[in-house]
């Protein structure tokens, strides 16, 4: 009888183990992987295009968030200062994979963790900043898309050139408080001198954006254009900047076609759009384990030219049609 009863308590012993053990494994094949995303420029109640790029990108890939996916969303709101903290606090939450697009957070998360793997998606190049070996070989746990926007700059002073002839004197809007600013600005430089062109400096801080101001200094130091650089603070004033240039009847390049969009003149850059959606094919090899150090930094292989004509009749610019035909591009 003793026995019996052992048996059965040894029974009952192995059946709870075996449940809690099931439990425990189908709770961990249930896990949903957590992607941290961070804005430099998005909140909460407006994230932004390119988040939601990314995810029709998962979707495309036969993701369904809330299933097999969920983003932790952070938007600095174009507070520069604050993305440290916010790289910092998506560590803290141990999320599965870091998708960043803003230098500031790469930096950050390059000082904050060696584990969690990083896709990016920026317009610098990342073996300058020190963030990987090299493209093709990233070695660690950094990976993604580099559009090296700033290798462009030649082309956007050719562009602007052929576009308005008569120009001599180009503005260059510029955070001053971005890290990549003075190197930018260089590029332009070196650029503008092999055109016999003139480029002048045009700074706005993060902390106390001014358009107003920059555009009055362009105005005394009789600035015949502007290209402007993008960073979070001018982004978030992407409209004020194009309603301030076509109010100062100034032509602008920028260095996306959002920018465009918003009533600038003309750009010349990879679609930001397609290169968040191509993230999503990094971030689903990542879940599926492949390392980060083996998935090669790509560079689009196109870049497009976008021309809002409704501006140019604002300013009273003709665009040639050598230049209008050459446009990937056009808003009327």
């Amino acid at each position: 009888m003793k026995r019996r009863t052992r048996n059965i308590f040894y029974l009952v012993l192995f059946s709870f183990t075996f449940a809690v053990l099931s439990s425990a494994e189908a709770q961990q094949a249930e896990k949903i992987p957590r992607i941290g995303y961070v804005s430099g420029t998005g909140s909460i109640t407006n994230p932004g295009p390119y988040v939601e790029a990314l995810r029709q990108g998962l979707s495309d890939l036969g993701y369904t968030e809330g299933k097999n996916f969920t983003i932790e969303f952070r938007g600095a709101e174009g507070k520069g200062e604050a993305v440290p903290s916010i790289v910092a606090d998506l560590i803290q939450l141990k999320v599965d994979i870091l998708v960043l697009p803003i230098v500031s957070a790469l930096r950050a998360a390059k000082q904050a963790t060696h584990t969690i793997p990083v896709v990016m998606v920026t317009q610098a190049d990342p073996v300058a900043l020190g963030l990987i070996d090299s493209l093709a070989h990233p070695g660690g746990n950094f990976t993604g898309i580099t559009s090296l926007q700033r290798d462009l700059a030649g082309k956007r002073l050719e562009l602007l050139k052929d576009a308005v002839p008569k120009i001599s004197k180009i503005g260059i809007l510029l955070d001053t408080d971005e890290f990549v600013a003075p190197i930018g600005f260089k590029d332009y430089e070196a650029a503008a001198h092999t055109l016999k062109l003139h480029v002048q400096s045009l700074g706005m801080s993060t902390s106390n954006p001014d358009p107003e101001g920059a555009f009055k200094e362009a105005a005394k130091d009789r600035v015949n254009a502007i290209i402007t650089m993008t960073s979070n603070s001018l982004f978030r004033n992407a409209k004020k900047i194009a309603e301030l240039a076509i109010k100062n009847r100034l032509p602008s390049m920028y260095e996306g076609g959002t920018w465009v969009e918003s009533g600038g003149l003309m750009s010349y850059s990879a679609n930001d759009l397609e290169l968040f959606h191509r993230a999503a094919v990094y971030v689903d090899k990542i879940l599926k384990g492949t390392k980060p150090a083996d998935l090669p930094v790509e560079q689009p292989k196109k870049f497009e030219l976008a021309i809002n004509l409704k501006t140019a009749k604002q300013i009273g610019l003709t665009i040639p049609p050598n230049v209008l035909a050459r446009a990937d591009r056009v808003i009327k």
